[in-house]
């Protein structure tokens, strides 16, 4: 067991599963302090690497994060403390392998119920090889002013009232830990603070004693008094008894031996803690306090009654010349956290993304405020997904079923177009599902798919201006443009696509109003006397009916309508449906086993 001061103000530690809040309180008491540098200099987190962004003051830094105990040792030669947040399942093995490592010197075991044999052995490890265990079951320790383990003294608002970002002339063990932070602010209050405190744990067998730490203490010059918080249950404070006895605390000892009360019960009862039960009337407190008593040290007579008698001895020190009171100094500003201060309404903050189509953070998904839940019980479709999604508003049946039937006829164009052929080529290249349908889908452009915009841009002026057929066919022409939504490569006039006849069926069928469609057929009339090629293709269909459903629904204004062509959302179910074929085409090549695609020589002109 080490006989002097476990830390200072250069100490650092290594931390044992990444937990955010109690490093970030580690770092703040640092910044508290005046530290220069942060007292957590790794993290070992199983299984990952890398590194852990955390605020250092008001300086956002990156921690190193090790995948083990020896990488991390090695990574950090000075860092001799190891604080370990390990489960009660893993935290006797974590910790051994600490304890084996040269460079560490102190390991403080958070968790509780950590099988009794297994403590045994790390005491039994630490004690032979001079090394220091506090714990299991403690939530660590502090040196004032200089540096602190985990979530020790609270949050930094207390550590401020307790006077901890400075030394004081008071030494303090206890092992409970909640009851540590009540008397570091009963001492803040009575005396000029505490210079050590230590909570070594409240399982049956603490890897250090309440003794060990009060003859650390006698040694230290620092500390002029000693304040010690035992409870029912073990005989640890019996080795502080025969220390005090035989002379080798000669500093003054207030103490109290919690637990009293359990006299008052008729049956043996369990005080929160493994170790705070009562194995017979010399684990009892009153045994304990009494001969505590008997041997000097300032026991009061309740717990009421402490404070006092910590006040006493402190005055009487200070009477006596042996302390000059701390001066007090004031601690900088710890930077608050931005949510910290969003919530408590200190600060606003801009978002920085705005969402009005879907919200996951209640019980459940919404789509446009409508619960995942009602879409699956009233039986919605892929079309009504849509609308929500893209629309924001529920659109009439008859509408969400001609956006379903735009991605059925839409879906797949065979192998042969320069969107399905990129995706093929790079599915044999070996490339993933992902890599291969954007390479198709990048391949989309005015000459490939996404022309359904252009198409119901041009037909929506042309009618809205009242152009004939002639005058807008020939005025386009005149501009140098093809006429989006007219032509295709093997459909004739006397040959019709069978998808356009599906859609316009459909919509001359369900539609209140196709005035849109019907003018593009009187186009389709116009150019088809020009070449038998040019009839109206599947995007002018599409474009053009989809102006008929945006105006004659009645649930869009002509703002919404023009906005909608203009963004884009025409062009995305061709995006939307091609998905699903270029997935197909991914999956088919990689099914059949296709080798690497090499373009044949004789397909390829060759010229000089």
């Amino acid at each position: 067991m080490a006989t002097g001061q476990l830390f200072s103000k250069t100490t650092q530690a290594l931390f044992y599963n990444y937990k955010q809040l109690p490093i970030q309180r580690m770092l703040d008491f640092d910044f508290l302090c005046g530290r220069e540098t942060p007292s957590v200099a790794g993290i070992i987190n199983p299984g990952s690497e890398g590194f852990q962004k955390l605020f250092f003051g008001q300086e956002e830094i990156a921690i190193p994060v090790h995948s083990t105990i020896e990488a991390a040792c090695a990574s950090h030669p000075t860092a001799d403390v190891f604080i370990n947040f390990a489960s009660f399942r893993s935290a006797a093995a974590s910790s051994m392998a600490a304890l084996k490592q040269p460079t560490i010197r102190v390991v403080a075991i958070i968790a509780e119920g950590v099988p009794e044999a297994d403590t045994k052995q790390l005491i039994g490890y630490a004690r032979a090889n001079n090394k220091v265990v506090i714990g299991p079951a403690t939530v660590g320790g502090i040196q004032a002013g200089a540096f602190k383990i985990g979530d020790t003294a609270g949050t930094i608002d207390n550590i401020i009232h307790c006077k901890l970002y400075r030394p004081g002339s008071v030494g303090f063990v206890s092992k409970s830990g909640g009851m540590s932070n009540e008397l570091y602010n009963t001492i803040a209050r009575v005396t000029d603070g505490i210079f050590e405190g230590i909570a070594i744990g409240g399982d049956v067998f603490p890897g250090s004693t309440l003794s060990d730490h009060v003859l650390r203490f006698n040694n230290i010059p620092q500390v002029k008094m000693v304040v010690v918080l035992g409870e029912l249950g073990g005989r640890d404070e019996y080795s502080l008894v025969e220390a005090l006895k035989q002379g080798k605390i000669n500093k003054p000892v207030v103490a109290w031996v919690s637990g009293t009360c359990a006299r008052l019960f008729k049956s043996e009862v369990q005080f929160g803690h493994a170790g705070a039960k009562s194995g017979g009337e010399m684990e009892s407190a009153q045994a304990k306090n009494q001969a505590l008593r008997e041997v000097g040290a300032v026991v009061p007579t309740s717990y009421e009654a402490l404070e006092s008698a910590i006040k006493e001895t402190f005055e009487k020190l200070v009477e006596e010349g042996k302390i000059t009171p701390v001066k007090e100094v004031t601690p900088p500003q710890i930077p608050e956290d931005l949510n910290t201060a969003i919530k408590s309404g200190k600060v606003r903050a801009p978002t920085h993304i705005i969402s009005t189509i879907s919200d996951d953070r209640g019980e459940e998904p919404t789509y446009a405020g409508v619960p995942m839940s009602s879409i699956v019980e009233q039986g919605l479709g892929v079309g009504d997904v849509i609308s929500l999604l893209w629309f924001k508003r529920s659109l009439p049946r008859y509408c969400t079923r001609f956006i379903e039937i735009c991605i059925m006829l839409c879906a797949d164009h065979g192998p042969c177009v320069s969107g399905a052929h990129n995706t093929i080529v790079t599915a044999r290249a070996g490339k993933d599902l992902v890599s291969s349908l954007v390479s198709g889908l990048l391949t989309i452009g005015p000459r490939f798919g996404g022309a359904i915009d252009d198409a119901a841009r041009y037909f929506k002026d042309a009618y809205d201006r009242g152009l004939t057929p002639y005058e807008f066919v020939e005025s386009m022409k005149k501009k140098g443009i093809r006429v989006p939504g007219i032509g295709h490569r093997i459909k004739r006039g006397d040959n019709r696509d069978k998808r356009v006849e599906l859609l316009q069926h459909f919509a001359r069928t369900n539609f209140p109003s196709v005035k849109y469609m019907e003018y593009a057929v009187e186009v389709e009339t116009y150019t088809l006397s020009k070449a038998n090629n040019l009839v109206l293709n599947v995007d002018g269909a599409i474009g053009s009916l989809f102006l008929d459903l945006l105006a004659g629904s009645g649930m869009f204004t002509k703002q919404e309508i023009d906005e909608v062509v203009g963004i884009g959302y025409l062009n995305g179910l061709f995006v939307l449906a091609r998905s699903i074929g270029l997935i197909g085409h991914t999956f088919d090549q990689k099914r059949l086993k296709q080798p690497l695609y090499r373009h044949p020589w004789e397909d390829v002109l060759y010229t000089k």
